[in-house]
C-alpha cells in the first residue's frame, strides 16, 4: 500500500466505536500514539494539549464514579458549550438522523427514555475499552488553542487506525468535570475537554455497524477560480 493510500485508509476507516474487546493495549503503543499526536500543528508551537491515560484499577474507579453520577441524575456541569445553544437546520436534522440510526442498532424504540439513558451511560464506561483517555487544557487558552486541540485529537485517532486500533471521542466525559478532577487529580486551572476510548473494536457489538453519513463536498465547499 502506498503512503497516500495508507493515510486515506486510516481516514476513511476511522469511526466512533461504541463497543470494545477487553484485550489490553501495550503501554508502549499508547505512548507512541500520543507522541505521534503531538506532531499535530500548533500555532506558535504552544502545544496546549494535556493527556491522562487511564487503565486498570484507575479506569475502574473513574468509570464507577462517572456511572454513579450519571445514574443518580446529577446535573451535568460541562465547563464549555460543545453544541449550539439553539439548534437549527441543517444541524438539527443531521443530529437526529444519527441518533435514530444509533438507537435503531441498539434496539431502543422511540420514547424509550430508560433505554436512551442506558445507552448514554455506556459513555461513562468508555464502552468497555481497556484504555480511557481524558484530555484537559489550561483555562486561559483561547479559541486558537482549541483548534490546535482538535487537530491533536484527530491525529491521535488516525494514528490508532494505523496500528489497527479503534477509538471513540467522547464529549460526554466532560459532563462531570468535578468527578474527573477528583479521580485524576486535575487542577482547577485546567478544563476537561473530552475523553476518548481506545482499544480493539468488538465485532459482535451491534452499534458498531453504525456509519455516520457525510454530506457531499458540494454542500459545504465553494470554489473560487475567477
Amino acid at each position: 500500500m502506498t503512503e497516500r493510500n495508507a493515510v486515506d485508509a486510516a481516514i476513511t476507516s476511522r469511526r466512533s466505536v461504541r463497543g470494545f474487546r477487553p484485550d489490553p493495549v501495550p503501554e508502549a503503543t499508547i505512548r507512541d500514539l500520543i507522541a505521534l499526536a503531538g506532531r499535530a500543528p500548533s500555532g506558535s508551537n504552544i502545544q496546549p494539549w494535556k493527556a491522562h491515560v487511564v487503565t486498570g484499577a484507575a479506569l475502574r474507579r473513574l468509570t464507577d464514579a462517572l456511572t454513579a453520577a450519571h445514574e443518580s441524575d446529577a446535573p451535568e456541569a460541562r465547563e464549555y458549550e460543545y453544541y449550539p445553544v439553539t439548534w437549527r437546520e441543517p444541524y438539527l436534522g443531521r443530529r437526529r438522523a444519527l441518533g435514530w440510526q444509533l438507537y435503531g442498532l441498539a434496539g431502543i424504540a422511540k420514547g424509550d427514555k430508560a433505554g436512551a439513558k442506558r445507552q448514554m451511560g455506556r459513555n461513562f464506561t468508555f464502552f468497555g475499552a481497556p484504555v480511557g483517555l481524558v484530555f484537559t487544557i489550561d483555562r486561559d487558552m483561547e479559541q486558537g488553542s482549541w483548534l490546535d486541540y482538535g487537530m491533536f485529537l484527530q491525529t491521535l485517532m488516525l494514528a490508532a487506525r494505523g496500528r489497527g486500533l479503534d477509538t471513540c471521542p467522547q464529549a460526554a466525559i466532560a459532563s462531570y468535570p468535578a468527578v474527573v478532577r477528583a479521580e485524576l487529580g486535575v487542577p482547577e486551572s485546567e478544563m476537561v475537554v473530552c475523553g476518548m476510548a481506545l482499544g480493539h473494536a468488538d465485532p459482535e457489538e451491534p452499534v458498531n455497524a453504525l456509519r455516520a453519513e457525510r454530506e457531499p463536498v458540494e454542500v459545504y465547499t465553494v470554489l473560487h477560480d475567477e
